[in-house]
């Protein structure tokens, strides 16, 4: 069988119903296009693949996780897109039945609900990333709440109580999960505090005594439990939190923060104020590298940087977390960070969210990588292909690709164009992204890898893109309507099911060459899969 590796049959190519995936033999002479060459050696390792990407995955509260259809799709979300750990707010909230006080004013204490959720997260091998929020009322020092399931986000009136049921948690944990487990989780105080008035009506003061509090009462359960904070937005607060831990001698085992891409608006659940995805093209990435830049010239250098939230946008409101740019997005940001994070938590793993209530539309900006109904957005596709590269990663060039190989000898390539289509400020992303938005070609890019071992291989392809597993431009198709039938919501499904756009079985000759050129189009993500028969 001869080589096979730089085109596929004519019959194949012309099936596919997008058009030439591959350079053709010979076409007639047009005006030049750009070509970008990917070049890799499968003999060059870089080290092994950083997997900070799948470390921790945002979800809007955990109430919400006593619902099937929750389970149900993060049990998919972990199988397909391999996240460890899981973030949520309203862990202490009242629809969670954890505290309240009898009429003397003794705390009392029930774990019911906690304990279905966290049993299911370990059952399917997920572990949780505990954040200490929301305020029960019966220990809130005032009436002040949040969104449409009402998050009290006032201090505590009393914070030796507010450190007791701290300390009772831990040690509930601790007796069902055992201090090994336990040991394995963080502990993360609280939800951007910054916000005044909105998750947080105290003062910063205020905020570093409920962590003091908050720090005495888990460690004196286990010193080694992992605690830490601020947990702000806009990446504020990382220098003024390690200096008042450090300066005050209280345990600090990371630093967490939250970045958005967004310009423009404010704190909206429902989006009204309208948002602008940033011109910058370090937006997001470049605050992610200048808060370990902040920690590296603090007094605790090594500390872990979580980014316990991130996302194009801050609002479940934004047409562009439906959008096919944005998995190139998250893939542009991930790389641009390297080893910068321990954890980038994208938030959240599903549109089961309810800051503004229960949504009305299938598609209306929700932050999930799934839709309410399960069907998968292009957001999705990025942390899947992410999650089926090989644990070693090779030397590669570009920046905006990874190259990998795995033990058993195969080879996946990850690539993207990432081109801001956003007009600009005279426009807000609410607009913008909910329309028909073609991609214009950019020409070719050449997959180029040398060194690969002899033998027989499966070439499998696959791709996000402008209507190529774009589940929003089949349900604009349709019309946009406000409810989809079950028939709908089936046909969306199957037309983006993430299957392969082609698939061929090849030989790679005793040189070790493989080429491929393909053809690219703003913001499409391609996944080159070789796999070793």
């Amino acid at each position: 069988m001869k080589n096979k590796n730089f085109f596929l049959c004519a019959v194949l190519l012309g099936s596919m119903s997008f058009g030439n995936v591959f350079a053709g033999k010979s076409k007639p002479k047009v005006a030049a296009v750009p070509q970008r060459v990917i070049a890799i050696d499968y003999n060059q390792a870089k080290g092994p693949l950083n997997t900070q990407f799948k470390e921790c995955i945002g979800a809007g509260r955990a109430n919400e996780g006593l619902r099937a259809d929750w389970l149900q799709q993060l049990a998919l979300v972990k199988k397909e897109c391999g996240f460890k750990y899981i973030r949520m707010h309203g862990l202490l909230t009242d629809d969670m039945g954890l505290y309240r006080e009898d009429k003397n004013g003794k705390p009392e204490y029930n774990y019911q609900y906690i304990d279905v959720l966290f049993d299911y997260l370990l059952s399917i091998g997920m572990k949780p990333f505990v954040e200490l929020g929301f305020m029960p009322e019966a220990l809130a020092s005032g009436k002040q709440t949040i969104f449409w399931w009402r998050g009290n986000v006032t201090p505590p009136k009393d914070y030796n109580k507010w450190e007791a049921l701290v300390r009772n948690m831990a040690q509930h944990f601790t007796e069902r999960y055992g201090e090994n487990e336990v040991k394995s989780w963080y502990f993360e105080v609280w939800n951007e505090p910054n916000l005044k008035g909105a998750f947080w009506t105290g003062t910063q003061e205020e905020y570093f005594k409920l962590y003091q509090y908050a720090v005495n009462g888990i460690k004196s359960v286990n010193k080694a439990y992992r605690v830490g904070g601020p947990a702000t937005a806009g990446a504020a607060w990382v220098p003024e939190m390690i200096e008042f831990c450090h300066k005050n001698s209280l345990p600090l085992d990371f630093v967490s923060t939250h970045t958005y891409g967004v310009k423009q608006g404010y704190l909206d659940e429902y989006g009204n104020s309208g948002t602008v995805l940033s011109k910058d093209p370090m937006a997001v990435s470049g605050d992610i590298l200048n808060s370990r830049k902040q920690i590296q010239n603090s007094a605790m250098p090594g500390l872990e940087l979580h980014y316990t939230e991130w996302s194009a946008s801050y609002t479940p409101s934004d047409p562009i977390h439906d959008s096919y740019h944005e998995a190139a997005y998250i893939l542009q940001k991930i790389k641009q960070v390297g080893d910068a994070a321990t954890s980038m938590s994208y938030w959240v793993f599903t549109d089961i969210f309810e800051e503004a209530g229960p949504r009305f539309t299938p598609f209306h900006g929700g932050f999930g990588l799934l839709n309410y109904q399960g069907i998968k957005k292009p957001a999705y596709y990025a942390f899947t292909f992410l999650n089926k590269l090989g644990e070693t990663e090779l030397t590669n060039n570009d920046s905006e690709s990874y190259a990998c190989k795995n033990s058993k000898g195969d080879v996946q390539l990850l690539l993207w164009d990432f081109t801001n289509t956003h007009p600009g400020d005279s426009v807000n992303n609410q607009v913008y992204y909910v329309r028909d938005l073609p991609a214009k070609n950019k020409g070719k890019v050449v997959v180029s890898l040398s060194g690969i071992p002899q033998g027989n291989y499966t070439m499998e392809l696959y791709k996000v893109g402008y209507k190529v597993n774009d589940a929003y431009a089949t349900y604009y198709a349709m019309n946009k309507p406000n409810q989809l039938t079950k028939q709908q919501v089936e046909e969306i499904k199957k037309a983006n099911d993430g299957s392969p756009v082609a698939k061929e079985e090849i030989q790679i000759a005793a040189d070790g060459k493989f080429s491929q050129a393909l053809d690219l189009r703003e913001n499409d993500v391609w996944f080159v899969n070789l796999v070793k028969r």
